[in-house]
């Protein structure tokens, strides 16, 4: 297939491009250049997809639209609502560029954000988004982003997958991200600040995220309608998290345990049975072995990220 992959320069569509470059053809769409894999930058187009022009002269010859670009730090977002509607706005105009140009299919990233905090429940399925309880400017921006999929889909007769991820970590990352931000802290001595001391996550590692969106390119026809939890389907104390980074990095870093911030949501666990049942999707990396790996990564790359 001929797949146009936005927000090709971040973490997931970085690696997500290496997963699928071997079997189809795929150009990248990012308002800036990939740094990370220099094959990828020489087929990414640079484009602000908040205007939608810059979409106009673009080729309408694509099988399918994996559409990973948004604005995706929650917290940026409750301090720059702007940010959410500028999802917004990128939402509609890859939807509008869809509709004019013809392109049927898409695979949308959302989030666990969507579900907001969700109490008595050990596992939270895909039918448990609720309006009210919409945490944070970012997750409403992924809840329109949702529902504008739906309406263009039933209006105009676009074929549809959501994909909600969970605090995707590893490679290629060099955000504020809680797991990159622990790793550049404890590199350079500094004490790791803890949002919510009983804050606790479902972490998925990069290569499982990526399977689960290779797993829908690959079966589209059976899970074109559907929307998926893709994670790990366990729950790991962000305490614990921080412990283990200061392990494998051998620092002496304290924690510095804070009060959760607004719009977090500081409880989940996602339940995957749904792509475990549709797409075979089963995680094979849990969280130890997952951030050996990423503060390995990291490591091998030292100077690059703390300057040292």
């Amino acid at each position: 297939m001929r797949i146009l992959l936005t927000g090709s320069s971040g973490t997931i569509g970085t690696r997500l491009f290496e997963s699928l470059s071997p079997h189809h053809e795929l150009v990248g769409l990012d308002i800036r250049r990939n740094k990370w894999n220099p094959r990828l930058d020489g087929v990414t187009l640079k484009a602000d997809l908040r205007n939608a022009g810059h979409l106009e002269g673009l080729s309408p010859e694509f099988d399918l639209i994996i559409h990973l670009a948004a604005n995706a730090r929650v917290y940026e977002l409750v301090e720059r609502p702007e940010l959410a509607f500028d999802n917004m706005l990128i939402n509609h105009n890859v939807l509008e560029y869809m509709r004019k140009k013809g392109i049927a299919r898409v695979i949308y990233a959302s989030s666990r954000e969507a579900y907001g905090n969700i109490m008595g429940r050990t596992a939270v399925a895909e039918d448990s988004v609720r309006l009210e309880n919409c945490e944070s400017p970012y997750a409403a921006s992924k809840m329109a982003g949702e529902a504008m999929i739906h309406a263009y889909g039933r209006t105009y007769g676009m074929e549809c997958v959501i994909l909600r991820f969970s605090n995707v970590y590893g490679m290629y990352d060099d955000s504020d991200r809680v797991v990159p931000l622990w790793i550049r802290e404890c590199m350079r001595g500094r004490n790791l600040t803890v949002y919510g001391r009983d804050k606790s996550l479902d972490f998925t590692y990069i290569d499982d995220a990526v399977d689960g969106v290779v797993r829908v390119v690959d079966r589209f026809e059976k899970a074109k309608g559907n929307t998926f939890n893709i994670a790990r389907g366990e729950e790991v104390r962000l305490l614990d998290v921080a412990e283990r980074i200061k392990a494998l990095i051998g620092c002496r870093s304290e924690n510095v345990i804070r009060e959760s911030r607004p719009g977090e949501v500081w409880k989940y666990k996602a339940d995957i049975s749904k792509a475990e049942r549709l797409l075979g999707f089963r995680p094979q990396v849990g969280i130890e072995e997952g951030l050996t790996r990423t503060v390995q990564w990291y490591l091998e790359r030292r100077s690059d990220f703390v300057g040292i």
